[in-house]
């Protein structure tokens, strides 16, 4: 799959395709419906299937600290989107210049000069422009105008209850992980390398790998029985079982997010070491107990082993 990033990297040969606008912030089912759609035209036509993102979202930018928490990181995303079906992405920075633009100046640039869209499909409650004055009706004159098809999504449901990235924040933050899953169309993971942290873990004799997030706060915080699986060797290392510390490790005054894993799997043997620079994915199964800040170092190590006895029991009971 091809990501372009940025309207100024659009080039010629991009141009022609049938495209779709949003956050598609978890790639649920919802989404796939909606691309599923554009693969139709798509074929019809024989044209790539694009979807358009900013980066970061307008939320975080317009209010970083209300925003919600992402379900899927930028990489996470750009990966759904591929196993989706979908050909090319256009990552746009959202910045003070493209908050300016103008619905037409949007529809324009991007839509006609840049990309030259023949399909659009978005979602009916979909807006734009710096007035968030563009909106379907408007893409429906704007449609007649430059000539292109455009097409409503209408709402997606499941169990007759509709389907949105909210929705799914909402869940994942109950824990509810196997609702999670039949709303993503995928068990709920996160991405990212392991890189050094603090080593603390180490000194407590439960050392961990520590995942990159790159300050991307979750809509959910805990410790967690999870597995992890190694993206540079899945044949290798492949649903360990660990458990998962995921927020700011309050114990030790940290600030930022964090997701930190130890492995727990008697498959595995090797320690973190040999897993700095991998990418892994922590793929959430059973949610142990909210993080909470204790009084010392001791109480958190005598939790920490309480975890570790609780997830292999929950490992033991659910794991086939």
């Amino acid at each position: 799959m091809r990501v372009i990033r940025g309207l100024h990297n659009i080039r010629p040969e991009h141009k022609g395709c049938v495209a779709t606008i949003g956050n598609f912030d978890g790639v649920h089912i919802g989404h796939k419906s909606l691309i599923s759609r554009l693969k139709v035209e798509a074929k019809k036509k024989n044209l790539p299937v694009t979807v358009v993102v900013f980066e970061p979202q307008p939320r975080e930018f317009f209010n970083p600290d209300t925003a919600p928490g992402r379900i899927t990181r930028f990489t996470d995303k750009i990966a759904r989107l591929a196993e989706a079906g979908v050909e090319q992405v256009v990552c746009l920075s959202f910045n003070e210049r493209l908050r300016a633009l103008t619905a037409d100046q949007f529809v324009q640039r991007l839509l006609v000069d840049g990309l030259g869209v023949e399909f659009l499909v978005v979602g009916d409650d979909f807006k734009f422009g710096c007035d968030r004055s563009g909106d379907f009706e408007f893409l429906n004159r704007s449609s007649a105008q430059y000539g292109f098809e455009l097409a409503s999504m209408e709402t997606f449901s499941h169990q007759e209850e509709r389907v949105s990235s909210t929705k799914v924040r909402e869940v994942l933050f109950d824990a509810d992980f196997d609702l999670a899953e039949k709303l993503l169309g995928w068990p709920y993971s996160i991405s990212g390398k392991v890189v050094h942290g603090r080593k603390l873990g180490r000194q407590l004799g439960v050392p961990t790998a520590n995942i990159q997030l790159s300050g991307i706060k979750s809509p959910f915080s805990g410790v967690f029985a999870v597995e992890a699986t190694s993206l540079n060797r899945p044949d290798e290392l492949k649903g360990l079982s660990a458990v998962a510390n995921l927020g700011i490790k309050p114990t030790v005054n940290g600030i930022q997010p964090s997701l930190e894993v130890h492995i727990i799997d008697d498959r595995y043997q090797s320690g973190t070491d040999e897993l700095y620079s991998e990418k892994l994915r922590i793929t959430f199964c059973h949610k142990l107990r909210d993080e909470q800040k204790f009084d010392g170092i001791d109480a958190l190590k005598t939790q920490i082993e309480s975890d570790i006895q609780a997830a292999n029991a929950w490992f033991a009971a659910n794991k086939t």
